[in-house]
């Protein structure tokens, strides 16, 4: 298949099986993507940690297979492992925004994926139901740490926009609920 130069051609490979990426995501989990993002990255400016959004493979298994994910957010800190378009260390923190496509392989063989291969936490972000789901490595499972789902009205008695998610190996960086969905309507 032959792509216009403007055109973006995103797949993973898990196990041996392509899985196509396209259509793009909708225009929510891209604005949710951008906002974690560059908190992150702001929070990384004097470090020699660096944040990836949907634009580096995840190698998880370099020495055996040629399988790879793409992570939606992903921070790394070992940049011996940076090859091309490629990752093959272990990540300390990835992001995955659901999308209708993809919601039941982040949840399960993504998740699996990244808890093996020792990812120390693990966000799955839901753009529709504006929600939060925190997992952290613990004696190599994941747990799931903290749940959210962002309640923005400062009427109701849940409002929970101003809580603050640190992230566990860089508390100096904090992310506000209401942060992270900002400007997704």
């Amino acid at each position: 298949m032959a792509l216009a130069a403007d055109e973006h051609w995103k797949d993973e490979k898990i196990d041996g099986v392509i899985y196509d990426m396209s259509p793009a995501p909708g225009y929510r989990h891209g604005i949710i993507d951008s906002n974690i993002h560059r908190i992150i990255s702001n929070g990384l400016k004097d470090s020699l940690c660096l944040v990836f959004m949907e634009n580096l493979d995840f190698k998880y298994h370099p020495d055996t297979s040629d399988d790879y994910v793409c992570p939606d957010i992903m921070v790394i800190c070992d940049r011996k492992h940076l090859k091309g378009g490629s990752y093959s260390g272990v990540p300390k923190f990835i992001v995955e925004t659901l999308s209708p496509s993809t919601a039941k392989r982040d949840r399960r063989e993504k998740k699996d994926i990244y808890e093996k291969a020792g990812v120390e936490e693990y966000w799955i972000v839901s753009p529709q139901g504006k929600s939060v789901e925190i997992y952290y490595l613990e004696e190599g499972k994941y747990v799931l740490e903290q749940s959210y789902i962002l309640e923005d009205d400062p009427e109701d008695e849940h409002y929970n926009a101003e809580v603050i998610i640190i992230l566990r190996s860089f508390p100096h960086i904090k992310l506000a609920l209401k942060d992270i969905f900002e400007k997704v309507d």
